[in-house]
């Protein structure tokens, strides 16, 4: 199982969502913070975190090119290539903008007089750290850097098959999101039953669909709002999959970096249904997959 946890917007409680599920699962499962520019599920879980599992850093580069100025005839080949305007040429050497580099390869390959190679720009960090049966893998992007998708797929690199698994993902629907849930079995998305909650709530719902990825969702706060949300799901036949309620004793345990699980153990058989709930239906999702390709194979 690779669950993701998104919302369309930040402050809906993805965090407390993706920490509470990983603890509550009672047995070995990887936790993975995509939310690279700002990781935070450690903070849940410092007091947990085994002595000497945090000091588990790789740094993460990203192939940019580099031109040989005696080599390099001025043809202009590699900044007509380049979509990304990361290497431009006007009739002399190139020049690179590093941070605007995707990491292709292309400009090295269409360059005739083999003027381009490419060397490692650094981009950022991959910690892992152990916690109970959590291991948790985040990415730390460097500051500065513009681009969180490539770090986020070396944060995904990292999976463990066999192992399941919970994408924290970036709050919002674009490029840093989209990497983090490509691959995942089942989205939770993460809202609040205000304007706000809805509006946002509409854009990821779309985004998990053009991407054909199953979801449901969580209502969050659940108390604080009124009912469109709930008149949305309805209307659009999404499953609402739990509802947290707007318990200050919530908001309490968040912010002295608390586990709402350990903190107020009535809460632990809720999360624990969820988990079987997101089972269930990824179990049905692949059921119903493979007895549609078999019908397609017979036709």
């Amino acid at each position: 199982m690779i669950l993701a946890v998104a919302s369309g917007k930040g402050g809906t409680g993805k965090t407390t969502v993706s920490v509470n599920l990983a603890w509550v699962l009672g047995a070995p499962i990887q936790l993975l913070d995509c939310d690279v520019e700002e990781p935070n599920a450690h903070l849940f879980l410092q007091n947990d975190i085994l002595p000497g599992s945090s000091n588990t850093k790789e740094i993460v580069t990203l192939p940019v090119p580099e031109v040989d100025e005696s080599l390099c005839d001025g043809c202009g080949e590699c900044g007509r290539f380049c979509e990304y305007n990361a290497i431009v040429s006007f009739g002399s050497k190139p020049l690179v903008f590093p941070d605007m580099c995707h990491g292709c390869g292309g400009c090295a390959l269409v360059c005739r007089p083999k003027a381009i190679h490419e060397k490692d720009h650094r981009i950022g960090l991959v910690e892992t750290a152990q916690a109970g049966n959590i291991t948790l893998i985040q990415g730390r992007l460097d500051v500065g850097m513009p681009m969180a998708p490539p770090l986020i797929r070396a944060v995904k690199a990292r999976l463990r098959n066999g192992l399941p698994a919970i994408l924290d993902a970036p709050p919002g629907t674009s490029c840093p999101v989209i990497a983090t849930l490509r691959g995942a079995d089942f989205a939770v998305l993460v809202t609040e039953p205000t304007p706000f909650g809805l509006h946002d709530l509409k854009l990821a719902v779309a985004m998990a669909r053009e991407i054909a990825l199953p979801f449901g969702v969580i209502v969050n706060r659940m108390g604080i709002g009124d009912g469109r949300i709930h008149a949305y799901c309805q209307e659009e036949d999404i499953p609402i999959l739990l509802e947290i309620p707007d318990d200050r004793r919530i908001a309490e345990a968040y912010s002295q970096g608390k586990l709402i699980v350990e903190a107020l153990p009535e809460y632990q058989e809720m999360f624990q249904k969820l988990i079987e709930t997101i089972e269930n239906r990824i179990r049905a999702g692949r059921l119903y997959a493979a007895s549609t390709s078999g019908t397609k194979g017979q036709s």
